[in-house]
This record gives structure tokens, sequence and C-alpha cells, in this order.
């Protein structure tokens, strides 16, 4: 596997985590942009909403247009991979106790 390859499963993992921990499992993606920065992911937002669509595609998450943003929204298979209790190839495992 090549580095850009473990840095985008970083990335999607990143994503799935981000909306596990929000109260209603959604964020735009602004709030989704400037999270995988506070992390080392600095992406363009073509490059996120790319990922959007690849995440959505997987069945991860479910995508909304609200006032030209995209929302996503974690869908119960997308918990189960940011909780590690499920892989999805192209995403990154959590670490244990992290």
């Amino acid at each position: 596997m090549s580095l850009a390859e473990l840095v985008i499963e970083n990335q999607r993992l990143v994503v799935l985590q981000v909306l596990e921990e929000d109260v209603d499992y959604a964020q735009n993606e602004i709030v989704l942009q400037g999270a995988l920065s506070a992390v080392g992911h600095g992406i363009s937002s073509d490059r996120l909403r790319t990922e959007l669509a690849w995440l959505t595609e997987q069945g991860l998450i479910s995508v909304e247009n609200v006032a030209g943003l995209q929302v996503a929204k974690l869908t119960r298979r997308g918990e189960d991979v940011a909780l590690g209790r499920s892989r999805v190839p192209g995403v990154a495992r959590p670490r244990p106790g992290v």
C-alpha cells in the first residue's frame, strides 16, 4: 500500500469519527475540512467532496445539499466502521484505545 493510500484511508476514518462524535451525527463540509486540518490533513474543498461522495457510495454516510453546502450524516454502517466494529476496504481501522 502506498503512502497516498494510507493518507486517504485515514482521512476517511477521521470524517467518520468526527460525525460519530457529533450529537446528531452530522456536520457540514466546512466543519469537516477544519477537523481534518486540525489533525494534519489539510485538504481542498474539492478533495473533501470527492471523499464524501466515496463514503456515500459505500453506504457510510448520506449527503444533503443545504444552502450550497454539503452536510454529511453518518449511517449505522458508518458508525460501525468509525467505532471499529466492522471494516470497509479503503477506510483505516481505528487504533485501540484512541
